[in-house]
């Protein structure tokens, strides 16, 4: 712990007892062993290796090689003082086809990771699907395809059935509007599909995955487990005072926020979403008892923030596809300020207005930063330290913003750092660091970041320092 003066104690921002301090990661990005003991393809793997797809050529075919390495990576976790492992199960290492045998190996690997977790006194956290479909489910439709969400059920069940007497936390889905829109309307995440109308009924079977699956899992875990799906909320600020600027706002927050939270919390999806998206769907797959089931209670929401979003109307539409169905004319503007290597602006007064606008709506309902972090441009020094000033700057800021929630009177429960390890980032490949740990690709060897050993002392103290740095600084 710190030593210093009283005065310099009383600064910190102190977390409330039992607040828990994690790290998230997700299979595909780190695990590698692609065709390891009988793991299945999954839509990243066809996707990564279609030319053009992915900066640099890059896949996870070995990403940072967990899959073997993980108990030194546990141990790694222990040194940082990790109280939380948030990590997700690969369906298709489990469930090769999505459907049919069951992959025992592939189950008995996240046995031995939790199993090794609890050893180090981690918590495990479980993600079902964190957007690695098994090509066999996207060739028979993907998540456009109604019964993909019932095989998300029988794939909770069979997870639920090996692990559900060692996990407290589960969640069902990471992010549904990534899987829907990115994959399908944009294209440019896994499976690559353009198509608008396609989108919105993925995202509706996901939502139904959902549901399906979180009644699955409260037959088959122990009474005191807790069930969660992970959304990537966005705060939405209108770029000028006009009335179009107001409609961009609501379009937007429409298709990020209430399509989300609307049927998971209030039983139905809204109105406006619907109207505004009628030229590219009739909503037909939206059957009698879906917004039923969608809405089965969940113990806890996971918020994921990154940055802002800014928009404004637009007199000409988004260059095609766009990754907003029925809001091709919104424009979408950069913030003035400092930004990410992503080049996404840093903003942590967004995740204020997120943590307090869920709260003001759905009161009773607990949240968990499931994800916040930063990629920047870190390079060893000779000496083979690791200064990332700037990730310190913005997980410190919105660490702060988070406590001034909490101080407001929001049900905030925990904070995951994203992400444990530098890894496969998706379309961007390997060219964007967001780990607290840095990863040497061709040696796999880890490295600490100075953010890291700064983590270590958040955890350690339950609190920070909103004027500081790393521990001794000035």
């Amino acid at each position: 712990m710190t030593t210093g003066t009283t005065h310099e104690r009383a600064a910190r921002l102190v977390f409330p007892n039992g607040f828990v301090w994690g790290a998230a990661t997700a299979a595909y990005q780190i695990e590698g062993a692609a065709t390891a003991d009988g793991r299945g393809m999954s839509i990243w793997d066809t996707f990564a290796h279609t030319p053009g797809k992915v900066a640099g050529g890059d896949n996870g075919d070995i990403a940072t090689d967990h899959y073997h390495r993980f108990r030194a990576d546990v141990a790694l976790m222990a040194e940082l003082g990790l109280e939380a492992y948030r990590f997700s199960v690969s369906w298709p290492r489990v469930r090769p086809g999505g459907r049919g045998p069951v992959n025992e190996a592939g189950l008995d690997h996240y046995e031995r990771l939790v199993d090794e977790l609890l050893s180090h006194d981690i918590t495990p956290v479980l993600t079902l699907y964190h957007w690695d479909l098994p090509q066999e489910l996207e060739d028979g439709g993907g998540w456009a395809a109604r019964d993909t969400a019932s095989w998300f059920a029988e794939y909770a069940a069979v997870v639920a059935a090996r692990l559900g007497d060692r996990i407290p936390l589960w969640t069902t889905l990471n992010e549904p509007w990534c899987s829907a829109f990115l994959g399908y309307s944009s294209g440019v995440h896994a499976p690559g599909r353009t198509d608008g109308g396609l989108a919105l009924r993925a995202a509706h079977h996901l939502l139904l995955a959902h549901g399906l699956g979180t009644e699955v899992l409260r037959s088959a875990l122990p009474a005191t487990a807790r069930i969660s799906i992970t959304l990537n909320l966005c705060a939405v600020t209108p770029g000028s005072a006009g009335e179009g600027a107001q409609d961009a706002v609501r379009r937007i927050d429409g298709l990020a926020n209430r399509l989300f939270l609307d049927p998971l919390l209030r039983g139905h999806y809204p109105a406006d979403v619907r109207q505004d998206t009628a030229a590219l769907t009739d909503w037909g797959f939206l059957r009698p008892g879906d917004e039923r089931t969608i809405a089965a209670p969940i113990d806890l929401l996971g918020i994921n923030y990154y940055s802002p979003t800014v928009v404004d109307a637009g007199s000409e539409p988004e260059p095609e596809p766009s990754a907003w169905p029925g809001s091709e004319h919104v424009r979408f503007l950069s913030k003035p300020g400092p930004a990410t290597a992503m080049g996404w602006t840093i903003d942590a007064g967004g995740l204020l207005a997120v943590l307090r606008r869920v709260h003001r709506e759905y009161p009773s309902l607990p949240l968990m930063i499931t994800e916040n972090g930063a990629a920047f441009d870190d390079t060893p020094s000779p000496e083979g330290g690791i200064a990332d000033p700037d990730r310190i700057a913005y997980l410190r800021d919105h660490l702060a913003v988070a406590h001034e929630a909490i101080e407001s009177g929001v049900d905030l429960r925990g904070y995951f750092v994203w992400s444990l390890l530098d890894n496969f980032e998706w379309a961007y490949g390997y060219s964007k660091r967001f780990g607290i740990v840095h990863v040497d690709y061709p040696s796999q060897r880890r490295s600490p970041k100075d953010s890291a050993r700064w983590y270590r002392e958040v955890i350690s103290t339950n609190g920070i320092d909103p004027r500081g740095g790393l521990p001794g600084e000035a």
